[in-house]
């Protein structure tokens, strides 16, 4: 009798804390399969087994309870293999935590150089995510392109909010269709471009980015309305009012940390006094803003392989490339980039640029009247792309009807 009843405790602990773990870490449907298995399960558990065989052999049941036990445990044990710890090394953790074991596997040289393209909506997000790529930024050049504008902020912290939206919506539709068994939505840094106004403005921008699920956050020492850093007319506030900025950043990261019990977005402080104030104020800058605890910074528009490595050795912590096309900036080869300190490499107009080509060119068949087969898609890829496939998928394999 004290078998059983120290098998049947144990049973039940297992039991409770089994369902616990499976209800937080896995999705609903899966809950729902693993109900059902439960049941049958429980029909196998030593109390329902010893009820039942309560009148004979007291030896006999104990054995047999036993057997059932660690039976169950064993099934357990493989469940939690399977579909729990799969999720856990896949950093079931919010978006910034995500991005911070990133950059620090990077920084630690266990993992190359993290690759940035930059996206703008949420089919670009899908086709970085389908690509494979750990990380990606949402551009504001790319944002402002998209919505009929140069980068010039012409557009407000609401559109760009709404984008954040739909890059985060685009990240997790690809991850549910790439791993529909355990989804992990690649983390995206958001372009925070001056923070929309003063400090409390910025520190607003970092919430609402965090909200929209964005992993990290870009401030900038611009003056508003500020405008692409590799063009002309750009100017940067003073000294104490960029490090200002910064801090209120991080002050909002800390505050969302404390006000919902998860990480806060990180925060990539980015500085354009290398133009405007020459190489020595943009390095103490970048210092400045690592000392208020800004996660990673950037310093825009380097026009040689000296400053870049100078800059790398001279500020703590994660670094940011940007190789645009075309730049000021030398585009290098990842591996050197890492070779220099870089943490990430991010490549803001790649995709807006070879879409516009391709368009232009595209546009230019149609109105010659000429096929433009050669420079298209088959429908059929077009609608897997754009989610077609999954959607079908799903419609004819579940049935809501209530």
């Amino acid at each position: 009798r004290k078998v059983r009843r120290r098998d049947h405790v144990a049973l039940d602990l297992f039991l409770v804390v089994g369902t616990t773990v499976i209800h937080i870490l896995l999705r609903p449907e899966a809950c729902e399969l693993l109900g059902i298995a439960s049941i049958k399960m429980m029909a196998l558990t030593p109390s329902s087994d010893i009820r039942r065989r309560r009148r004979r052999n007291d030896r006999r049941d104990i054995s047999r309870g036993s057997r059932s036990f660690v039976s169950c445990a064993i099934t357990g044990a493989t469940m939690i293999q399977l579909l729990i710890l799969p999720r856990i090394r896949a950093l079931g953790l919010v978006p910034p935590e995500r991005l911070r074991r990133l950059l620090d596997s990077t920084h630690r040289g266990d993992a190359p150089i993290q690759l940035m393209p930059c996206v703008y909506d949420g089919l670009t997000a899908r086709l970085v995510a389908q690509s494979g790529f750990n990380v990606t930024f949402m551009t504001g050049f790319g944002v402002s392109s998209s919505r009929g504008f140069p980068d010039t902020q012409l557009i407000s912290y609401h559109e760009m909010l709404m984008h954040a939206d739909s890059v985060a919506e685009g990240l997790s539709s690809a991850a549910l269709e790439l791993s529909p068994n355990a989804p992990v939505a690649i983390p995206c840094i958001a372009d925070g471009d001056t923070g929309y106004g003063n400090a409390i403005n910025v520190k607003r921008t970092v919430h609402g980015y965090a909200r929209s699920g964005m992993a990290g956050v870009m401030i900038e020492d611009q003056v508003s309305p500020k405008r692409c850093g590799h063009v002309l007319g750009k100017s940067v506030v003073g000294f104490d009012e960029a490090v200002q900025r910064i801090r209120a950043a991080c002050d909002a990261r800390d505050e969302y940390e404390a006000l919902f019990g998860v990480k806060g977005p990180l925060i990539l402080a980015r500085t354009d006094s290398l133009v405007t104030d020459g190489f020595e104020d943009a390095i103490r800058r970048c210092q400045a803003f690592r000392e208020v605890g800004c996660d990673m910074t950037f310093l825009e528009s380097p026009t040689s392989k000296d400053q870049m490595r100078e800059y790398c050795e001279r500020v703590s912590g994660w670094k940011l490339a940007n190789m645009l096309e075309g730049g000021r900036t030398p585009i290098l080869p990842p591996a050197e980039l890492q070779s220099m300190g870089y943490t990430m490499a991010a490549y803001p107009l790649t995709l807006l640029s070879a879409s516009i080509k391709a368009m232009r060119e595209s546009l230019d068949l149609i109105h010659e009247g000429k096929s433009t087969c050669d420079k298209i898609l088959q429908f059929s890829e077009t609608k897997d792309v754009v989610g077609f496939t999954k959607y079908s998928k799903e419609e004819q394999g579940t049935n809501y009807d209530v």
